[in-house]
């Protein structure tokens, strides 16, 4: 398989960390959409990244249903997600608060960052942020001393990480010495290797 995206960007690095996680063999091309985004093109018509390269040539888009699909992959046993129940429901509800943040995160940080500073909407930035630090509030609610849901390491716990490792990197006065809870679970997952060896170096 072939993973289209930097680790930069939360969305193709909870991928990354998912197919490690998994042990499911990929390798992957470092396309960033600010600069390859005719190459991206040819795999997504969306130009957004990530894009999954399967082995048959199949082409699956956007991360929350390459996940999905890495999961059915896996078979339920390993999967991330559990399969059914009050289990799936409570990790479904903390990787939408994760991906929420993420999603919040990005649009701040484009209105803030990206805009010439003259069309920037200091009112925007400010609703954006808020919403994405609400999101980190409510995760740090639910982190302990072990995992977020279950008791065991789940998407929940990729998404979350990525998800504040990347508000360290884009609005990091969001975030720095806040969500305690939250910013200890995030130092366990990344001592995985599978997780840690994915965090963006650049």
């Amino acid at each position: 398989m072939i993973l289209i995206g930097r680790n930069l960007s939360p969305f193709v690095r909870r991928t990354a960390a998912t197919l490690n996680l998994l042990g499911l063999p990929h390798t992957q091309r470092l396309l960033s959409t600010a600069d390859h985004a005719e190459e991206i093109g040819g795999h997504n018509p969306l130009r957004r990244v990530p894009a999954l390269i399967l082995d048959d040539g199949e082409t699956l888009l956007d991360s929350a249903a390459i996940l999905d699909s890495l999961d059915e992959l896996a078979g339920p046993e390993r999967a991330l997600i559990p399969p059914s129940g009050a289990a799936r429901r409570d990790v479904l509800r903390a990787v939408a608060l994760g991906t929420g943040a993420m999603e919040k995160l990005v649009a701040a940080y484009y209105e803030r960052d990206r805009r010439p500073k003259d069309l920037v909407w200091p009112a925007a930035v400010e609703r954006l942020s808020a919403q994405a630090t609400a999101g980190f509030a409510a995760l740090d609610s639910l982190a302990g001393a072990g995992w977020l849901c279950n008791g065991t390491l789940s998407q929940a716990d990729v998404t979350a990480t990525v998800a504040l490792d990347f508000a360290d990197i884009v609005m990091p006065d969001l975030v720095r010495g806040r969500f305690t809870a939250l910013s200890a679970l995030r130092e366990r997952a990344n001592a995985i290797p599978a997780i840690g060896e994915t965090r963006w170096q650049g």
